[in-house]
């Protein structure tokens, strides 16, 4: 299952660092990976597949506030299908 992931906040050094080592001992593919920095924003929003042996989504979504909250930045993940339904003209 594709999921996408954003993190939105000010930027400082090891988020993305961070977000990806979380992703990795989950067993969650990054499978596409666009990131910025606007006016000292850091923006960045992820592709990821997630595994057979992940966890649920909503526990993944919870487990990624934590993170976010630690890191003091805005964590979302939302399922491909609902994104594209959301973005779509």
């Amino acid at each position: 299952m594709n999921a996408i992931i954003t993190v939105v906040g000010s930027d400082k050094v090891g988020i993305i660092a961070k977000v990806s080592a979380f992703l990795a001992e989950r067993d969650i593919n990054i499978e596409d990976i666009s990131q910025t920095v606007l006016s000292g924003n850091f923006v960045m929003m992820m592709m990821v597949s997630l595994g057979s042996g992940s966890k649920a989504l909503e526990e993944i979504k919870k487990e990624l506030n934590g993170l976010g909250e630690s890191l003091n930045v805005s964590i979302s993940l939302m399922h491909e299908k609902v994104f594209s339904t959301m973005h779509r003209i």
